[in-house]
């Protein structure tokens, strides 16, 4: 069936677009706060199954593999609202993060911010305490 971009953009109708490797990118920010706390992809399966239990499912690109936030580190994220841009090609999920949303244990994935200066471009570490360690949760 072949959806119009009106229909796609103004419509009530949830059709989700998945990339040319069947994903969607996904940004998920604390409910509270606002803060961003991570940016994954999705696949049909993972947005399915976050849709219907609440919790946040996502797909790794580097295990090729569908996994729920907190399954290994207990770190999960319930789901409050759920919401799909314009042409419905990327999500936002607004979530209650369980301690830290990245796996290096920090609160959120963007714990560093870019400075410019005479040395150049440099990253700068900014709310970056770690809330778990990595190696005690990840054995590999």
């Amino acid at each position: 069936m072949s959806t119009s971009t009106t229909e796609r953009e103004e419509g009530l109708q949830f059709q989700p677009r998945f990339d040319a490797s069947g994903l969607v990118t996904c940004v998920a920010t604390d409910a509270s706060s606002g803060d961003v706390l991570m940016v994954a992809h999705m696949n049909e399966e993972a947005l399915r199954r976050t849709i219907a239990s609440g919790e946040a499912w996502y797909f790794s690109r580097s295990r090729n593999a569908l996994w729920r936030k907190g399954e290994t580190s207990g770190q999960t994220q319930r789901v409050v609202e759920m919401r799909l841009d314009c042409d419905q090609d990327a999500v936002w999920i607004r979530v209650e993060q369980q301690g830290a949303a990245c796996h290096t244990g920090r609160r959120s994935c963007f714990y560093r911010k870019v400075e410019t200066g005479e040395g150049g471009v440099t990253l700068a570490f900014v709310d970056a305490e770690r809330l778990f360690d990595p190696k005690a949760v990840y054995h590999k």
